[in-house]
């Protein structure tokens, strides 16, 4: 299974929600199955932002791939927290966190790394 990560760093915002739904949506063309945003670098995400992780979702779902979520900081932990959407999007505490779950779920991952 093809996994992409990608670091944004900084504010997310909706312009950089939509180059990173454009980034993440050009892997997925080219193969990937599941997207893993690393959040360590994100200092703040805004609503608008938080819509587009939404619609990036949906377009995900429908190429039957995954999006994930990992090393999410305290402002964006509480704005999924308080929209509800630490239960819509797969969370992990961090990268190897990720990939002990994709080993549990398909023991050859292991050789991808």
């Amino acid at each position: 299974m093809v996994i992409k990560i990608f670091k944004p760093v900084g504010i997310l915002d909706r312009i950089q929600a939509k180059k990173l739904h454009l980034e993440v949506d050009n892997a997925i063309k080219a193969g990937s199955k599941i997207a893993l945003i690393d959040m360590q670098a994100v200092t703040l995400i805004d609503s608008s932002a938080l819509g587009e992780l939404v619609v990036l979702l949906k377009a995900i779902r429908t190429k039957d791939g995954k999006l994930c979520f990992c090393s999410v900081g305290q402002q964006p932990k509480m704005v999924f927290e308080l929209t509800g959407m630490e239960k819509v999007f797969h969370i992990f505490s961090d990268q190897e966190a990720f990939h002990q779950h994709q080993i549990a779920i398909n023991p050859e991952h292991h050789l991808l790394r």
